[in-house]
């Protein structure tokens, strides 16, 4: 019998046969490719020339053969990276130079040291050197200390006001009110004289006061450039305002009087800001003047209200889909609301600044539908020692003063408790009690607790002020 064979098909088996021959060809019994030896410190060439106008600048130049990536420590506090760098040297001494390069086999390093002949005083009568340490003439440096009305901010974001690790130096733990910090143009000298005592981390828990060497240890400042920022670091594992050993900051603003640093901190969920001043000088204190007045506060998150929500350690996602469209709440978008796990969330909320002071004589009653899951765990306790450590099925409603270094102080609260699960409820929150304040412009709303670390998803409807 006689068996025709399509030509579609003939066509398939010969694309086949080609496709496991080229697999084969490819696979790893077949290759001649292997990996070189990784490359040792004796490969890496560096070439460093003076510069032709200025002898403390070095031009330094990566020559290792089958470098992709070139990456220089250059002694003097900064790095940079690319086959040709500049380095600057103010002052006469020796310089370590250390390059790193990569190649297709690895990666290795090698120093060279820099020796410079003479300080060039030119170089050190710069507008940021003479602000940081009162320049040339002030042989004694100069001593920077916290600025009493801060930001003094242990981690949380720098919007976030409301926040406990956000506090005016009198609100701050003792042992960091005598804090000062010395910044010598003379060798580059820094001099950390923290009163006996840093707040920092101690035998692995933070908050603690430190103690601190009598002597404190030899330490040298620099400033530089990174990624486009204006970094300062200190050696020694010296450090301002928190004694974790890591003493790279990033510069916000540096001024004749005004010294705004800034690092990240908690694994990455905050940023640490540190305002410093002059020791003697006296910061002026700027008065915001609001209107008092009424108006209208409204949000149904199906389409723009006329307020704009802020987060303090919170995840919060407007225009969400309504989990449970059923009465009291079909709106087909709400917003909502989570707070994540651990301490840096202990005081997770959502809050609105005004721009004006509120009028509550007439209108002092807030509305909020909230659905709250079941699936939350409300059982499991860890937290603050002075907090209940469980997650709450609560609502908490705070009116504050959002001018005052802690707001939190003479705030006016109205907690709720959700008895329905799994359900929407409508919330009243009633601040008649407080018609008469005329301080309030901030609105807070709290939900699960605060000082808790444990973890909840809520969602939340049309907020209003009622009329």
């Amino acid at each position: 019998m006689n068996y025709k064979i399509p030509m579609h098909r003939i066509c398939s088996y010969l694309a086949f046969a080609w496709l496991i021959g080229f697999v084969a060809a490819c696979s790893p019994d077949s290759s001649t490719y292997e990996l070189g030896p990784a490359p040792g410190s004796d490969m890496v060439k560096i070439v460093a020339t003076p510069s032709s106008t200025n002898p403390n600048i070095i031009q330094f130049r990566n020559e290792t053969p089958g470098a992709f990536k070139a990456i220089w420590d250059l002694g003097n506090g900064s790095t940079a990276e690319g086959n040709q760098v500049n380095g600057s040297y103010a002052l006469e001494g020796e310089y370590t130079v250390k390059l790193t390069v990569f190649t297709k086999d690895g990666f290795a390093s090698n120093t060279q040291t820099i020796n410079i002949a003479e300080t060039n005083f030119s170089m050190l009568d710069r507008p940021d050197y003479n602000a940081l340490t009162g320049g040339a003439s002030s042989t004694a440096g100069k001593t920077w200390v916290f600025d009493p009305v801060g930001p003094m901010n242990f981690g949380g974001p720098a919007d976030a006001p409301s926040s406990w690790w956000n506090q005016t130096l009198a609100d701050q733990s003792d042992c960091m009110k005598d804090d000062k910090y010395v910044f010598r143009l003379d060798g580059f000298r820094f001099e950390n004289q923290s009163g006996g005592a840093m707040w920092g981390i101690l035998d692995g828990a933070e908050n603690q006061c430190v103690p601190q060497p009598a002597t404190p240890p030899a330490s040298v400042w620099s400033l530089y450039e990174e990624g486009g920022k204006t970094m300062l670091s200190l050696s020694n594992s010296q450090t301002i305002a928190w004694d974790d050993k890591e003493g790279v900051y990033e510069v916000i603003e540096l001024t004749e009087n005004r010294l705004h640093i800034q690092k990240t901190c908690c694994g990455g969920a905050g940023t640490r800001n540190y305002v410093l001043v002059p020791e003697g000088f006296t910061p002026p204190v700027e008065v915001e003047e609001k209107p008092y007045k009424i108006e209208s506060m409204n949000d149904n998150f199906d389409e723009p209200g006329n307020v704009e929500w802020k987060t303090d350690a919170l995840t919060f996602m407007e225009s969400y889909d309504n989990p449970a469209p059923l009465p009291i709440n079909t709106s087909p978008k709400v917003a909502m609301y989570v707070k994540q796990e651990g301490q840096p969330f202990a005081f997770a909320n959502l809050f609105i600044d005004l721009d004006y002071k509120m009028d509550l004589r007439q209108r002092n009653v807030f509305k909020l539908k909230v659905f709250m899951p079941s699936y939350n765990d409300f059982v499991s306790a860890a937290g603050e020692d002075w907090a209940i450590k469980t997650l709450l099925k609560q609502v908490s409603m705070k009116l504050q003063d959002g001018t005052s270094g802690s707001p939190w102080e003479n705030q006016a609260e109205v907690k709720q408790t959700v008895t329905v699960l799994d359900k929407w409820v409508e919330l009243t929150f009633d601040f008649s009690a407080h018609a008469t304040r005329t301080d309030f412009d901030r609105v807070l709303i709290q939900i699960g607790g605060e000082g808790n670390y444990i973890p909840g998803i809520f969602f939340i409807d049309d907020f209003s002020l009622e009329p």
